[in-house]
């Protein structure tokens, strides 16, 4: 292993330290996350990605052609393309796309048939879909964080079968003292957050409640789990090349590293 965890600081809580020289490009190591979601106004401006993993649903060439509003733009190296639109599988009753059956059947078994809003995704009245407009309403782009974590997490208590072990890996997260969490929050929500928290805990509550994490709606344990969220969760968001293979591979198959930054500056020149 080329890594220990030690504790940094009270404040910081744990990290990883290098035992070891790590070579540019090197895997230190890998982990399934908890839970998935992506970024609220990332998802309005129609990035495709898996509602499960969030890999790509759409190519390059489409994804560029969206964004930038030109539908005859085309690309080069189409063999670098790694999207299989083929696998794609719809959720049948909220039409909410996966890039393929394992991720699907995943997402079920663990929160989205408690999450699935069926017929009523497009209701502005409904309780999950009136509490993303607040989220995204009281948390613009650079996005950080999305309320959708805190929805799956709760679900994914619910329909477990080892709450405990559920329970413990979220106790395993870096938690931080009141004042850090208000610190925290403060910046994920704006000046307003002390209004705009009790109101979006209300939401909370009113769209996805239940017995089983009935802590995390109080108004000291929803701070605490904002704040863990916001403290531990990883952004990863739909890149303008997602479609096209790690420039590593690209190199391998005989385009040089000259053409393929050439074609990046391009494309960020007509998405601009």
């Amino acid at each position: 292993m080329s890594f220990e965890i030690k504790v940094i600081s009270n404040a910081k809580g744990r990290g990883l330290v290098a035992t070891k020289q790590i070579a540019k490009g090197e895997v230190i190591f890998e982990e399934k996350p908890l839970v998935c979601s992506q970024f609220l106004w990332n998802e309005f401006y129609r990035y495709a990605a898996c509602e499960y993993c969030l890999s790509p649903l759409e190519i390059a060439e489409e994804n560029v052609r969206r964004l930038s509003g030109d539908s005859n733009i085309s690309l080069p190296f189409p063999e670098m393309n790694v999207v299989d639109q083929s696998q794609h599988v719809p959720c049948r009753n909220c039409k909410v796309v996966y890039c393929s059956q394992n991720c699907f059947e995943s997402a079920w078994s663990e929160y989205h048939q408690l999450l699935c809003l069926d017929s009523a995704r497009l209701d502005p009245e409904h309780p999950l879909n009136k509490l993303c407009d607040f989220w995204k309403n009281i948390h613009f782009p650079p996005e950080t964080c999305s309320i959708l974590l805190f929805a799956k997490l709760v679900a994914k208590l619910r329909l477990s079968s080892n709450k405990a072990e559920i329970l413990e890996r979220i106790a395993e997260f870096c938690h931080s003292t009141v004042e850090l969490d208000s610190s925290l929050i403060h910046k994920l929500m704006g000046e307003q957050f002390q209004e705009q928290i009790e109101v979006l805990r209300q939401m909370c509550h009113d769209a996805f409640y239940c017995e089983e994490a009935a802590a995390w709606f109080t108004p000291d344990g929803f701070r605490s789990i904002l704040a863990l969220i916001g403290r531990n969760g990883q952004g990863v968001g739909t890149r303008l090349v997602a479609g096209l293979r790690r420039p590593k591979m690209a190199f391998s198959h005989g385009i040089s590293e000259t053409a393929f930054n050439r074609t990046l500056c391009l494309l960020f020149a007509v998405v601009r």
